[in-house]
């Protein structure tokens, strides 16, 4: 990345985050959520490698596309394994914990904007320790329309009293990173994507993390290690 990249991203006040795959690594679990819930409706069809097309979406679209008649029934079947596996399969990514914290005592205005409901997206920062730094949460059940859609960031935005011209949003799928685009935000792609990062670059973020200590450089932010 060049310096003026850097020096570009120094006006950013507000950082909006993904959840799911960026901030919390909840992959295991999401992947054993459809698993579990495909081998319920659909025996022998699915393989791991197909569920990953299912991540990004909320359940109810993903669902729709594959039986609109039992959306709900779907839909409650995967929540209901989800919540029973949560703590055993959900884990951290390597300097999250650290970054959130310094961007938190340096004054920087956070904010979730997920896809998952807010008492599921809640129970994940609790786990990690993470809720503490989070007074603003934007989940599936507070919006009409979600990502790429920007109400989801806009309402996000307007709690932290936030411009978008001074925002980021970090995500690690293309509904993130649309969204950002489409909200007037500057965004980050996270290269640990279950996507890949050659298929998130594709959507032109405007940085792309290798690991999420790479934020405090690309703020400018200084730290005691540096």
């Amino acid at each position: 990345m060049s310096k003026n990249k850097y020096e570009t991203m120094e006006s950013v006040d507000t950082i909006l985050f993904d959840l799911d795959g960026t901030l919390i690594n909840t992959i295991d679990l999401i992947v054993a959520s459809f698993m579990h819930t495909m081998e319920k409706y659909y025996p022998g069809e699915y393989e791991e490698k197909d569920v990953v097309h299912f991540i990004g979406p909320p359940l109810s679209e993903t669902f729709e596309k594959l039986d609109s008649q039992r959306i709900d029934e779907m839909t409650k079947t995967y929540r209901a394994f989800n919540h029973e596996k949560h703590e055993e399969l959900v884990s951290e990514y390597e300097g999250v914990y650290e970054t959130v914290e310094t961007l938190s005592k340096q004054g920087y205005k956070l904010a979730i904007v997920t896809t998952k409901r807010s008492d599921t997206a809640i129970k994940g920062l609790k786990l990690m320790g993470l809720d503490q730094f989070f007074e603003v949460v934007v989940a599936l059940d507070h919006v009409e329309q979600y990502k790429p859609h920007p109400e989801p960031l806009e309402k996000a935005l307007n709690q932290l009293g936030s411009l978008p011209e001074k925002a980021m949003m970090i995500g690690d799928s293309q509904h993130d990173i649309l969204g950002g685009k489409n909200a007037g935000t500057k965004t980050a792609g996270v290269a640990w994507s279950i996507k890949g990062r050659e298929y998130l670059e594709s959507f032109e973020p405007d940085v792309m993390l290798d690991s999420m200590k790479d934020l405090l450089a690309v703020l400018g932010v200084q730290t005691k290690q540096q």
